[in-house]
């Protein structure tokens, strides 16, 4: 099923669905319609960029989401977002999707964490990774 017509992309990476927005207004659908309280968000940090969601139906701890899966969604995340042509790893924060929140005035993708992680990445192209599914 291609990703026309939603706001989001798909990849499977090790099993899990990996979601990226396409845009602000469709980053804040991502996030707070479409995300699951369990499912894990990513961002990079200090650039525009897509959200990232990794779906989490088994409502796992983020230390038992495989590295690999971990990664590729960071690196998709730092692909899509202004830190593209960046030399060097980025920092992304990961959370739960129910540690984010849009406050009143704030603009479309715009959004505040409680609590977050940190991991660093490059930023890679999507179609890079072999194993990765489009879908």
């Amino acid at each position: 099923m291609s990703s026309k017509g939603r706001p989001f992309r798909r990849k499977t990476v090790d099993g899990f669905s990996i979601l990226i927005g396409k845009g602000d207004v469709e980053n804040d659908i991502l996030t707070f319609e479409v995300a699951g309280p369990e499912d894990f968000w990513l961002h990079v940090v200090d650039y525009a960029g897509s959200h990232v969601i990794i779906q989490n139906p088994d409502h796992l701890d983020v230390n038992d989401i495989p590295n690999n899966t971990l990664r590729r969604a960071g690196e998709l995340s730092a692909w899509h977002s202004k830190a593209r042509g960046r030399r060097g790893k980025v920092e992304v924060h990961v959370c739960k999707a129910m540690d984010v929140s849009k406050p009143d005035g704030f603009p479309p993708g715009k959004v505040t964490l409680t609590h977050w992680s940190r991991i660093m990445v490059y930023a890679r192209d999507p179609s890079s990774e072999e194993g990765d599914q489009d879908s």
